[in-house]
């Protein structure tokens, strides 16, 4: 991350000297996507900084990523990984600002902005002792996602009414260290004022009752207006994960996308998309693109991006007469359910064609999952490509379905035509249950009260959530269907990590629980060593998928904490699970896309007394 440089030299004119640019850090490209993106913070040696957006970012080497229908569900033309230059290259690519900007001496205690520290260049030390800067640790946010430093001087300075800076004093930081809790963290001025601790700063109305509001302030995007905002700030720890939660969309890579010409075309399409056909032919004959690709001609480049187009096109048109009484658009069922189709249907590899989808079923028959199972379909999924993009963050409180679109904190200042994304190749399994079987115990009246509770706090959220912004409410996908598929999922992953020798936080779950749809995806989440080795494939075979299958209902029908696990009428966060905890069900966040809410042990075993039901019999 850094200053990209500018040009030091043109044609006709001097050379002038190359100014130097400071390499703050080095960071995976998926970190920028996934830990430390737009707007977050990160911390380097002594000093913080704050990623960029990616309007500043330069992408001139960044190689594009294609997955069409992601791309027009999210309104944008394409996606692009993160740059990464060569070694050796003066541009970083990636821009970080400063943040927070107050800085403290632990040698002489000074509070006050970094640059009046005047330290020497690429160095953060204080110029008077030579002791190294501490960045603030206090920041304050809003959930419309505005960022600002902890107002010190306002604090220490309550009930004054002059403006900030004006007493002449200069502010001190120090921790006494008598307690660990804020009460040591103590804020002086000069000016003779009584030192002030920071106990209470993190209630919810402790900044608003001393008068401070938000400053609308969006210190990532480069030359940014203050927007008039009426949220409260609250005050957050730097390195809090509350500062900073990504909003992410994924999509697997499924057939016709996924292989052949179409696979061919993706890298070219942002340069195809306006052209004639006989300028893209003309391309293709001058690049000779299908040199090592004989059973394609540039007519089927043609018919490709014709295809695209007319994909495009239908996607944007019912998008352009749609009003705001209209129910919102479920991004996640309209791609889960092209995902759902391709994977109940066997595709095969074929070493002709290049594949990112690779989907079969057991040689071996899988009677002896169907009873008393319950399970109809197995399949291998032996190649598969997942394409992650970050579409935009949150701060304070952790994304929801049902948030207003003021929420929504922007990762450049002008609407994106491209979104930072990077891909994950490996493998998986997929399950889906007996249709018939399903409906039947998902209609008994016990397993329908259950979701009732767990789905009537899922909407008093979701409604808290969405405030007064006149926006539909979502679907809750609280349904006894969604909890089995869901605590089916998290055991299989549990019981994987510990047969298979995968740790939990390398599987990944994809519940397909809408409409009809009945089954679940586990793969791998990773494109490490261990992505795609074939170890989870192997998982699926019916004689270890039934052993693993039912070791993991036996481990669920006993949790540690039962039985209060077991009778508990709400648990979890928000109360949106019923039988779940740490010791049963619940997983590593990486593994879980709905953040381990919706889960009920129930659902699987029934309860101890057999009042209710499980789906499986043990």
């Amino acid at each position: 991350m850094g200053p990209v440089p500018p040009r030091t030299r043109r044609r006709g004119l001097p050379s002038t000297p190359a100014r130097t640019v400071r390499k703050l850090g080095e960071i995976r490209r998926a970190q920028l996507i996934t830990t430390y993106g737009v707007g977050a913070m990160i911390a380097v040696e002594n000093e913080s900084f704050l990623i960029r957006g990616i309007d500043s970012w330069d992408v001139s080497d960044a190689p594009s990523i294609s997955e069409p229908r992601l791309a027009r569900q999210l309104g944008v033309s394409t996606f692009r990984m993160p740059p990464a230059p060569e070694p050796g290259r003066a541009r970083d690519g990636v821009r970080a600002v400063r943040f927070p900007e107050m800085y403290s001496c632990p040698q002489c205690h000074q509070l006050q902005y970094f640059r009046k520290f005047n330290s020497p260049a690429g160095r953060a030390e204080c110029s008077t002792c030579q002791e190294r800067l501490v960045p603030s640790r206090f920041v304050i946010a809003c959930e419309r996602g505005h960022l600002e430093d902890f107002p010190y001087w306002k604090w220490v300075h309550r009930g004054s009414r002059t403006e900030a800076g004006s007493c002449g004093g200069r502010l001190t930081f120090r921790a006494d260290g008598s307690t660990a809790s804020l009460r040591s963290v103590l804020i002086g001025c000069s000016c003779g004022v009584q030192e002030v601790s920071l106990e209470g700063s993190f209630r919810r109305q402790a900044l608003r009752e001393l008068g401070i509001r938000c400053g609308g302030r969006r210190p990532w995007l480069k030359d940014a207006p203050a927007e008039d905002c009426q949220e409260p700030p609250r005050t957050l720890q730097r390195g809090s994960s509350s500062v900073w939660f990504p909003v992410m969309y994924s999509a697997l890579s499924i057939p016709p996308w996924s292989q052949g010409i179409a696979k061919l075309v993706a890298p070219y399409y942002d340069v195809f998309r306006n052209e004639s056909s006989a300028a893209i032919e003309t391309f293709v004959r001058m690049q000779k693109l299908l040199r090592h690709h004989p059973n394609y001609t540039a007519a089927d480049v043609v018919a490709e991006v014709e295809r695209r187009r007319a994909a495009e096109v239908s996607t944007a048109e019912p998008a352009a007469e749609a009003t705001s009484i209209e129910p919102p658009r479920n991004y996640r069922r309209e791609i889960y359910e092209g995902e759902y189709r391709s994977l109940c249907k066997p595709h095969v590899e074929d070493a002709e064609v290049e594949q990112d989808f690779v989907c079969e079923p057991p040689a071996a028959p899988i009677d002896a999952l169907r009873s008393p199972w319950g399970l109809t379909q197995v399949m291998l999924v032996k190649r598969l490509r997942e394409v992650r993009v970050l579409q935009s963050f949150r701060r304070v409180e952790e994304p929801s379905a049902a948030d207003s679109p003021l929420r929504e904190a922007a990762i450049s200042l002008a609407e994106p035509s491209w979104l930072p994304a990077f891909e994950v190749s490996g493998e998986g399994v997929f399950v889906r249950l007996d249709p018939e079987r399903l409906n039947a115990w998902e209609q008994e009246r016990h397993q329908i009260a259950r979701a009732e509770l767990i789905r009537a706090n899922h909407e008093r959220l979701l409604s808290a959530r969405a405030g007064d912004s006149g926006k539909p409410l979502p679907p809750s996908p609280a349904t006894p269907r969604f909890l089995l598929l869901h605590a089916l999922a998290h055991i299989l992953i549990n019981e994987w990590s510990l047969d298979g020798g995968y740790p939990a936080a390398s599987l990944r779950e994809r519940i397909y629980g809408e409409k009809d749809m009945a089954g679940v995806l586990i793969y791998t989440a990773t494109s490490d060593s261990a992505g795609s080795l074939g170890g989870v494939v192997a998982q699926g075979e019916p004689d270890r998928l039934e052993a693993s299958l039912r070791s993991a209902l036996q481990r669920a029908s006993w949790c540690s904490n039962d039985p209060l696990c077991m009778e508990a009428g709400a648990s979890g966060a928000d109360s949106l699970n019923l039988a779940a905890c740490h010791a049963c069900l619940l997983l590593p966040e990486t593994s879980c896309e709905n953040n381990n809410i919706l889960l009920d042990r129930a659902a699987l075993i029934g309860t101890p007394d057999g009042g209710i039901p499980g789906f499986f019999r043990l």
